[in-house]
């Protein structure tokens, strides 16, 4: 399959940040299509949609970030409160990139990290998101709280294991996450990828693999992907309390879709839990993946995502 043919790299100044970006190629006197912002996760970068992209490339007009601290995009250090990394500020950079392109509404579509931007970024710029799509979450704050889990506290700790690292002070996890010795990060990257309900890292192009080892195994890389956990259970958190106190919820329609064989499917009741989030209508099912569903199963997720933005 084609690697991102028809698509031009592009990047953008906004919110203090360089955010790089590949965006379909336009061509003059074009009809204009429905936009549609495909958001990545951890420990990937936009390439991880290369596969998706390509089907749905025709129909959409494509926009593929790289998160700030991901991929391309600005690495710059956390600050002490982690605010530059907190779900909403990621998300505003998300909204100014399209800003820079000229979109004022979208479809949006996240997994993984990118899926808690997208839940902010759907939230906060309510007018704009015209239907969002998470993948393979539930709630930041739900998983965090517990309370819903369907099995011991300690069953999601130890499958999320990380969460509770990254979020530790500065240095050690990164250190411990090989900041300083190359071979240990690509050890820890391709653990990351091919668990959590993946069975090795046979879904992954070859191409593919290469660009997150590059992008991923550095100090610089592993420090923000850090800065982007700690805000999570820090700053994040506050954010989603005082939403949920207000009464906020999704407006638009949301799709989720999980993994069967990932822990969200096994912990949690992910449409129960997104229903309580929403205003709009809620649709999704499992699918027969693990956790990396956009690369495992490209077709069913691509047809997914058309089927639910078409309607």
């Amino acid at each position: 399959m084609s690697w991102f043919d028809n698509f031009e790299q592009r990047s953008f100044e906004v919110n203090g940040a360089t955010i790089n970006a590949r965006v379909s190629r336009t061509v003059l006197g074009a009809l204009p299509k429905p936009a549609l912002m495909l958001l990545h996760g951890f420990p990937q970068s936009h390439v991880m949609w290369h596969r998706v992209a390509a089907l749905l490339a025709d129909d959409y007009f494509l926009v593929l970030p790289d998160l700030r601290g991901y991929g391309d995009s600005s690495k710059t250090p956390g600050l002490t409160d982690h605010s530059n990394y907190s779900k909403r500020n990621m998300a505003h950079d998300m909204a100014l990139v399209m800003d820079a392109l000229g979109i004022d509404s979208f479809y949006l579509c996240g997994h993984d990290r990118g899926g808690r931007v997208a839940h902010r970024l759907a939230l906060d710029h309510a007018a704009r998101v015209k239907k969002l799509c998470v993948i393979d979450i539930a709630p930041t704050l739900d998983m965090y709280d517990g309370s819903t889990l369907s099995a011991p506290y300690m069953e999601f700790a130890r499958a999320y294991y990380h969460w509770f690292h990254m979020l530790q002070p500065a240095p050690l996890p990164e250190i411990m996450m090989g900041a300083n010795h190359p071979e240990t990060a690509k050890a820890y990257l391709h653990a990351k990828l091919g668990g959590w309900g993946s069975a090795g890292l046979g879904y992954i192009e070859a191409r593919a693999l290469a660009e997150y080892e590059r992008c991923f195994c550095n100090a610089q890389a592993l420090h923000t992907a850090c800065e982007d956990y700690r805000a999570s259970a820090g700053i994040d958190l506050t954010h989603d309390r005082t939403g949920r106190e207000q009464g906020h919820k999704l407006a638009c329609d949301t799709l989720v879709l999980w993994g069967a064989r990932g822990v969200v499917n096994r912990l949690f009741d992910p449409m129960a839990l997104w229903q309580a989030q929403c205003s709009g209508m809620v649709s999704g099912h499992a699918m027969p993946a693990g956790h990396f569903i956009p690369e495992e199963l490209p077709e069913a997720t691509a047809a997914a995502l058309g089927g639910f933005f078409n309607l």
